[in-house]
């Protein structure tokens, strides 16, 4: 089996010839480190974004050869090129929202264009754009359909709380709730335009990305969460299918208060079953592994930073123990391999996976 049909297969809950390996998100510190093992041609270490034309097609070439290398079996695709610098420290996107960059990785939101619903009533969103997805259209001529290739979309909470603000978001679902509605209306709008340029380029799995939850409890409660959320969120899931795209839910923390919610959905997935919240792969398992991949969850808070590669290669196992039989298992970090992993580590998870994923060998229950 390529990549490609062996993620597939493990998303439609049946056994591949081995379990998948898979890189849910990954920033340009481990690339870099990682890529050392492979390559000398290297770029300045710093963020995508501040870097030349130049650096980024290096850094763009090693992330390729990284999965051709190491074998993963997917690639995450995302938008690149959609910011524009604001100075040294920040940039904007197109829907104007302000974001600082970081060391610790994903840059944070700091200026939401948009405080009060007049203010909405007044705003022009962005319209998707194929220049957008141009990484997913760089995948799919790099690997010919050899691997599976992800799109990680962000969903109606995290779009609508980066415009308005986070804190204006939480007051207004009591206070004006059709404020909140109407913002997760337009996002949805914006994502299911996306979508159809996805479909059209040939993706495979879309990944809603929508954090909703801290290692306690989601940020809001279920029944919140059913009505501004999920509601949203369920439409883009709808139409993937009607298009032939199986669908991931990525959300760190602790999502059992709203697990029943997620697997009426209809999604194929859930990523990334973060180990410090409860969602260990044999609970999961135990609970819904015959309704749902699983995609997790070796874990990038303490073991990928801190630990050894040995330890690394025995929570590959235990994974593997806890969630393989009967198929619907992809293996990943229970996050992002963020600047603070240990390279080492990465690819004592990747190494581990392909030494002891291989289904005809008897994976133990």
């Amino acid at each position: 089996m390529n990549g490609k049909e062996r993620i597939l297969r493990a998303i439609e809950l049946k056994e591949p010839d081995c379990v998948p390996l898979y890189i849910h998100g990954i920033n340009e510190g481990p690339i870099i480190g990682i890529g050392k093992h492979f390559t000398d041609d290297l770029p300045e270490p710093k963020d995508f974004r501040l870097m030349d034309d130049n650096d980024k097609l290096k850094l763009l070439d090693i992330l390729f050869k990284l999965h051709e290398t190491f074998d993963i079996d997917g690639m995450t695709t995302f938008e690149i090129g959609h910011e524009t610098k604001v100075d040294e420290e920040h940039v904007k996107d197109g829907f104007g929202v302000v974001y600082k960059l970081s060391e610790h990785g994903i840059p944070v939101p700091v200026g939401h264009p948009v405080k009060t619903f007049d203010q909405f009533k007044s705003y022009k969103p962005p319209v998707p754009k194929k220049e957008d997805i141009g990484l997913l259209d760089l995948a799919i001529d790099r690997f010919k359909g050899s691997k599976a290739l992800f799109w990680l979309m962000r969903g109606s909470f995290v779009r609508s709380w980066r415009l308005i603000g986070m804190t204006n978001l939480m007051m207004n679902i009591y206070s004006n709730p059709e404020f909140v509605h109407a913002v997760a209306q337009m996002m949805l709008e914006f994502n299911l335009a996306q979508l159809d340029l996805l479909v059209d380029a040939g993706l495979d799995v879309l990944v809603i990305e929508d954090d909703i939850a801290n290692t306690k409890m989601p940020m809001i409660s279920p029944e919140h969460f059913q009505i501004f959320v999920n509601h949203y969120n369920r439409q883009i899931v709808e139409k993937a299918h009607e298009k032939g795209i199986k669908v991931i839910r990525h959300s760190d923390g602790n999502l059992w208060p709203i697990m029943d919610t997620l697997l009426e959905t209809g999604y194929d997935g859930i990523n990334p079953l973060e180990p410090q919240a409860g969602m260990t792969i044999k609970k999961v398992k135990e609970y819904c592994g015959d309704r749902i991949c699983l995609f997790g969850n070796i874990d990038c808070v303490d073991l990928l930073p801190s630990g050894t590669p040995e330890q690394v290669e025995q929570a590959v196992i235990q994974a593997i123990e806890d969630g393989a039989k009967g198929g619907g298992l992809v293996i990943c970090s229970s996050n992002s391999l963020h600047p603070g992993v240990n390279p080492e580590n990465c690819i004592a998870m990747f190494e581990a996976v392909r030494k002891h994923g291989w289904y005809n060998k008897g994976i133990q229950s």
